[in-house]
C-alpha cells in the first residue's frame, strides 16, 4: 500500500537544503562570478570567520587574463548582514548548467551552517520549470549586495 503523501514527501525531501559540516577552519566563503558560464568578466570573493571582519577581493578580467584586482576589509556588522542575506537562499533550487534565476550570475557560499550554489547538481532541478518571482528577486538582492560590498570596501590595489 502506498501512502497518499509519499509523492509529496519525496518531493519535499528532494528540495530540502543541503546541510554540511562547517568548514574545518571555521571560515566562510562567498563567491560571485559574472557571467554564469564561460570566462568571468569579474568575480567577488569574501572570506572570513564568525564575529570578525572579513576580507573581500574583486577581480576584473579582460578575456582570460586579470586586468585589475582590488581588496579590502568588510566590517563585522556588514559581514553579519551579508551572512543573514545569503542564508535566505537556503533551499533555493539550482541547476548545474542552466541559469534558473536569469541574472547571468553564479553565486556560491560555504558557511558555518550550509553550502549552496546556484550551479549545484540539484535532483529536483529537472522538475523546476519556473522559479517564483520572489525567489528570483531574493537571489538578485543577494547578488547585488555582494557586488555593493565589493564596490564599497574593495579599494586597495592587489597584485595581479
Amino acid at each position: 500500500m502506498q501512502y497518499p503523501f509519499t509523492k509529496l514527501h519525496n518531493r519535499i525531501k528532494a528540495t530540502m537544503p543541503r546541510q554540511t559540516a562547517p568548514p574545518p577552519s571555521g571560515e566562510f566563503t562567498i563567491y560571485l562570478q559574472k557571467p554564469f558560464t564561460g570566462q568571468p568578466t569579474h568575480t567577488v570573493n569574501v572570506v572570513g570567520e564568525p564575529n570578525r571582519p572579513a576580507v573581500i577581493r574583486q577581480t576584473m578580467y579582460n578575456g582570460s587574463t586579470k586586468s585589475s584586482e582590488k581588496s579590502g576589509d568588510v566590517p563585522k556588522d556588514d559581514v553579519d548582514e551579508l551572512m543573514n542575506l545569503v542564508n535566505t537562499l537556503r533551499g533555493f533550487p539550482s541547476h548545474a548548467s542552466q541559469d534558473v534565476y536569469g541574472y547571468n550570475t553564479k553565486v556560491d557560499f560555504n558557511t558555518f551552517e550550509i553550502q549552496w550554489s546556484n550551479v549545484d547538481e540539484d535532483p529536483a532541478a529537472g522538475e523546476v520549470s519556473e522559479i517564483a518571482a520572489e525567489q528570483k528577486d531574493e537571489f538578485k538582492r543577494v547578488a547585488d549586495s555582494i557586488e555593493a560590498l565589493a564596490r564599497t570596501f574593495a579599494k586597495r590595489d592587489a597584485a595581479v
